[in-house]
């Protein structure tokens, strides 16, 4: 880092710090004892207010916070954000109130004729594939705002799953029989006559939102069933703040702890798949947090749970994997897929 750069990233350290030593510039700033001083002599030239208290526990003090300059980027800053940037072109809905076309115009106004120049060449040679939002979203800033305030809501939600006892009596009603082609086909027509779509309201306190696969889902709470559910944001079809309190735990809940939070219901039903290397390599790149990855006995297991009407997701799913993976158990989902194949046969 060149030296004006750092002093420029060292006025802002300080002026946040207040309070500072010559190790903590040296740790931020990965410097030594004598180019510390020496920048604070110049920091001092430049009319930062630095006064120092000697002692033990003396240091630096800023006599009073600085007017910082406006923040400059270089050129491999300004293609990097620019090029992060991007990744809101592939959505139709943010939780933020602003489009990427609002913020592309104002960041490239703001760039000289010869940077903009650059941008272009290098759009012609570097590209990011991203997964296109598939439905709107209408709701967004407001989940993201409660779920940063910690405010609870209460959504309309669309509701295309059955209901916890619908789900049990379909999956008992199989749970004995031999898993033959016919008994497939009467568990799927139990299943669709069973199927339907309703609306619920929901009291919730939203935790985190989280885009995957051109959908945005939100991570939340749900004050009445006294549970963490996952809801798809496009499927909310209105959303209201409420003056009900607020579960205080989830305040020291974050988005690196969303995979801990899901549990799997009573009617969940356990699979097991041998799975191979170039099997593991897919598996990290495409999971879900009902699944996880177990060594036995030499051997790595695909080992999860799939809710009773989630059958035909579970089955496409582990189909992607080609013969990286060989199913263990249970015999309806070897059957199930084994079906899956056959079908796919008729249809060449």
């Amino acid at each position: 880092m060149k030296k004006t750069e750092r002093l420029h990233h060292m006025l802002r350290f300080i002026n946040h710090k207040q309070h500072f030593t010559l190790p903590d510039l040296m740790q931020e700033f990965q410097i030594s004892k004598r180019t510390a001083l020496r920048d604070i002599a110049s920091l001092e030239e430049m009319g930062a207010p630095i006064y120092v208290e000697y002692g033990r526990y003396g240091g630096y003090h800023l006599l009073q916070q600085m007017q910082l300059p406006p923040i400059s980027f270089n050129t491999d800053e300004l293609h990097a954000l620019y090029f992060a940037m991007q990744a809101l072109r592939s959505f139709t809905s943010l939780p933020f109130r602003t489009t990427f076309e609002s913020v592309h115009k104002k960041f490239m106004a703001a760039l000289s004729d010869r940077q903009q120049e650059n941008i272009h060449n290098m759009q012609q040679r570097v590209a990011f594939k991203h997964t296109e939002q598939i439905k709107d979203s209408a709701h967004l800033e407001l989940l993201l705002n409660a779920a940063v305030q910690q405010i609870v809501i209460q959504i309309t939600y669309h509701d295309k799953n059955r209901s916890a006892a619908e789900q049990s009596k379909v999956a008992v009603s199989i749970e004995n029989k031999e898993p033959t082609k016919e008994n497939l086909e009467d568990y799927h027509d139990q299943s669709e006559a069973v199927s339907k779509t309703k609306t619920s309201t929901r009291i919730i306190q939203p935790i985190a939102l989280y885009s995957i696969k051109g959908y945005w889902y939100c991570q939340s709470y749900d004050l009445k069933k006294k549970a963490y559910r996952v809801f798809r944001c496009d499927r909310i079809i209105s959303a209201v703040l409420t003056e009900i309190e607020p579960v205080a735990h989830l305040a020291d809940i974050h988005s690196e702890h969303l995979r801990s939070l899901w549990k799997p219901s009573e009617q969940a039903i356990s699979f097991q798949c041998k799975i191979s290397e170039a099997g593991m390599d897919q598996f990290q790149q495409n999971h879900y947090p009902s699944m996880r990855l177990e060594e036995q006995d030499g051997f790595y297991l695909l080992v999860g749970t799939y809710e009773p009407h989630e059958l035909e997701f579970i089955v496409s799913y582990l189909a992607g994997y080609g013969t990286s993976i060989k199913i263990v158990e249970p015999e309806m989902l070897k059957e199930s897929l084994r079906q899956y194949y056959l079908n796919l046969l008729e249809c060449i």
